[in-house]
């Protein structure tokens, strides 16, 4: 049910406040070299998931959307973010070790689905015998599947997996389109199959095809991007550059992205045809992975959230939502802090019971 909250305003200063200072205290000098190492990735992820949670909450949960703003616009790009470090770490990975499309289904499928199904089954007991709620065979089928073509925030069983259908998709063509010897081309023939895919699916899709539409060249661009890194390209010399820049010269270059960042973010284009909300949504997942690329300083409270995002989004919604304990009895600001714990806590356990039950199926 969605929440009535007193003085939003102040709520959302202590809320950035808390984060704030969580960053500051986990802040350490950068320990990984390399233009975007894994866990300059694993810190984007984190402040993707964050801003998903944050958007979620002050735009759906809450009635007053006063609340977590401006930290709450940033849901679009946040989804961006996943599709591109998706094919950006798939791309990666195939580069430093070929697959076999049955192989690399074997090695990565799992790492969705069990999740997935151990989240799913929870749910569906928790609505069946908690809050008498129940879903058709069909639908529940689907579910397991990967399959999610509907995204209502009040009616579905988790309405942000909508993106996991459009993330398990990529995984299905990756293997079949990359080549190691043209990365470039294998990215501009994963976005074609994507787009041919999208429109063949028809009405189908109708109740998420703007979803789709806006987020369709991320996965892409991420696979084009981790070529561009991979080969001696001017993109990467400059990269290079500016990260070997003086201290006072780096925090003016990344006050100067932040600027854009920012502006892109609040004029969104939410609402607006598909490509301006689209280009907006792009140029700040761009401006902030060259952020992060180009800072010297790691933030482990950022690394934590991006190494349990994957279980975090699987579980966030229904339990703000359908299963709110702590909006109902705390402070707003209170809540949201508490829950980034709750979030945390339950997506480790999470993570080691579906690495349980994933070994056996790899070690294969």
């Amino acid at each position: 049910m969605t929440v009535a909250i007193a003085d939003p305003v102040l709520s959302t200063w202590i809320v950035a406040g808390a984060v704030l200072l969580a960053l500051i205290a986990s802040a350490r000098a950068r320990r990984e070299s390399g233009l975007f190492s894994q866990r300059l990735t694993q810190e984007v992820k984190g402040f993707a998931i964050l801003a998903i949670i944050f958007s979620h909450t002050g735009y759906f949960l809450v009635t007053d959307h006063q609340f977590l703003f401006p930290l709450s616009i940033l849901a679009g790009v946040g989804v961006n973010i996943f599709l591109f470090l998706s094919g950006f770490g798939l791309t990666m990975s195939a580069l430093a070790r070929e697959r076999k499309p049955v192989e690399f289904y074997l090695h990565h499928l799992p790492r969705l689905f069990i999740p997935l199904w151990i989240t799913l089954g929870i749910f569906l007991a928790l609505d069946f015998f908690v809050l008498d709620l129940s879903y058709g065979w069909q639908y529940i089928a689907q579910s397991l599947a990967g399959f999610f073509p509907h995204a209502d925030l009040y009616t579905d069983i988790d309405s942000p997996l909508w993106y996991l259908t459009l993330a398990l998709f990529y995984y299905i063509v990756f293997p079949l389109f990359f080549s190691t010897k043209r990365p470039w081309l294998s990215a501009i023939l994963v976005y074609a199959v994507s787009e041919l895919a999208f429109r063949l699916a028809g009405h189908a899709l109708d109740a998420v095809a703007h979803l789709y539409a806006v987020h369709l060249f991320a996965f892409p661009l991420g696979m084009m991007f981790a070529w561009l890194l991979r080969t001696p390209s001017p993109v990467a010399r400059v990269l290079a550059c500016a990260g070997e820049l003086g201290a006072v010269a780096r925090y003016c270059l990344l006050a100067a992205l932040a600027v854009p960042a920012c502006y892109f973010a609040y004029f969104s284009g939410v609402g607006d045809t598909v490509l301006h909300e689209q280009t907006a949504s792009l140029v700040v997942v761009a401006l902030v992975v060259l952020i992060f690329m180009i800072k010297r300083t790691d933030f482990g409270v950022l690394y934590v959230f991006g190494l349990y995002s994957y279980e975090i989004y699987l579980l966030h919604w229904p339990l703000l939502y359908r299963y709110d304990i702590l909006y109902a009895r705390a402070p707003a600001w209170l809540a949201t802090i508490l829950y980034l714990f709750v979030f945390i806590a339950l997506a480790y356990t999470l993570r080691h019971l579906s690495n349980f039950l994933i070994r056996p199926i790899i070690q294969k």
